[in-house]
């Protein structure tokens, strides 16, 4: 689908950023063409997006004559804090607003703390990171969070997690606020830093498909870790569902394993069956040290001959939900992602999906892995402050405070 047909009355200097952001527009000849807009109304709102320092004007291509003057979305004129929150562990990075990673840094946290001292972990560690990515605290723009959870969109709460006791509903936001104050203090505006909460496999979905894909009107992203998560981007925009609910595939049950216990309180599940965690049991129950998904991944990389063997039935369990998902989304690329993401995982996905999909569902289908592997977190997280802190409304919004 495209973008709505713009009018000059409804033509903010937001939404001139957002062509030009977009690479539609490139120098004010064509955002007059495509807005109509006078060169002087046009010269005003480039004005605002000018004073904030948002923009950047750099030489273009000529052919002989003088070089045009390029308007371009100046990626380092603030900064983004990215979290990737896993069940053990976390990632935590300062990104430009275009995603190049400044500094990181990875470490233990156990989520089963719960959100008071994990997220007050989390914020002790952002002072050395703003100092080792070479940026100014005040620019500090935003906060993006990660987690493996389900997460409703409109209040950033996490709702009934089973991986994450104690999380449930809980303010996420205003809690990392408060935590970001203590340890850092200032950020970009009076009030507090704004921060902002999805799964991982949307975050992760939206950086993949950014970073690779962009030109796919349908794509899903399968992250096949210590559970099961999907995220889907139409359009170029998360599909979260009614309430942040879309793309749970881990508890799709498995008619044939109603033995299996998930950590749902179901039985049968996707992810009780199929994930890292269910490997990681398996392996145990034959006699291999294994404990995690982490454990599994370094098994499959060791060559275990019974770790390659269940990833590969693993990938085929995966393939029975993911036939369906391919057959209602009819999606042009499907990633896997992952710690079980290798060669063993994707051979059963694909024998599964091919065997059983409808031709139809598979012609134009890409079934691939992922690009930007570990870092895909953090760089989904900063994309989702980047999309939300400068969509045309936000953005008008945050030019009449910086500019006033």
């Amino acid at each position: 689908m495209g973008e709505p047909m713009l009018t000059p009355t409804q033509i903010s200097a937001g939404e001139l950023l957002q062509l030009i952001r977009g690479g539609r527009a490139n120098t004010r000849a064509d955002l007059q063409r495509i807005t109509g807009l006078s060169r002087s109304t046009i010269g005003q709102r480039l004005d605002l997006l000018n004073r904030a320092r948002w923009l950047k004007h750099v030489a273009g291509s000529s052919t002989g004559g003088r070089p045009s003057q390029q308007i371009v979305f100046d990626p380092r004129h603030a900064s983004v804090i990215a979290v990737d929150l896993e069940i053990k562990h976390a990632r935590a990075a300062v990104l430009d607003l275009g995603g190049a990673i400044l500094a990181e840094n990875t470490g233990p946290l156990d989520i089963g703390e719960g959100p008071e001292a994990v997220l007050d972990q989390l914020a002790q560690w952002f002072p050395d990171l703003i100092a080792a990515a070479g940026v100014d605290a005040a620019h500090i723009c935003g906060i993006g969070l990660s987690v493996p959870g389900p997460v409703e969109w409109e209040t950033g709460h996490v709702i009934e997690p089973p991986v994450m006791p104690g999380w449930d509903r809980y303010p996420i936001r205003e809690r990392l606020q408060k935590a970001y104050a203590e340890h850092v203090g200032r950020s970009m505006g009076d009030g507090p830093v704004p921060v902002f909460v999805d799964n991982d496999a949307n975050l992760m979905a939206l950086a993949e498909h950014q970073a690779s894909h962009r030109d796919c009107t349908a794509f899903v992203l399968v992250k096949v870790s210590t559970g099961i998560g999907a995220g889907v981007v139409v359009d170029g925009k998360v599909y979260r569902g009614i309430d942040g609910g879309a793309g749970d595939i881990g508890h799709i049950r498995l008619h044939d394993r109603p033995d299996v216990l998930c950590m749902c309180g179901s039985h049968g599940c996707l992810g009780a069956v199929a994930s890292g965690r269910a490997l990681a049991r398996d392996l145990s129950a034959l006699g291999t040290d294994a404990t995690s998904a982490a454990d599994v991944k370094r098994l499959l990389a060791d060559g275990h001959p019974d770790a390659l063997r269940l990833a590969r039935e693993a990938g085929r369990r995966a393939g029975e939900v993911l036939v369906t998902v391919v057959s209602l989304l009819n999606p042009g690329v499907l990633m896997i992602a992952g710690e079980l993401s290798g060669a063993p995982f994707m051979t059963g996905v694909r024998e599964l999906l091919y065997q059983r999909a409808f031709p139809r569902a598979t012609a134009n289908l890409q079934v691939v892995t992922s690009r930007l592997g570990e870092h895909a977190g953090v760089i989904g997280a900063a994309a989702m402050v980047v999309e939300i802190l400068y969509a045309p409304d936000r953005a008008e919004a945050r030019l009449g405070h910086l500019t006033a």
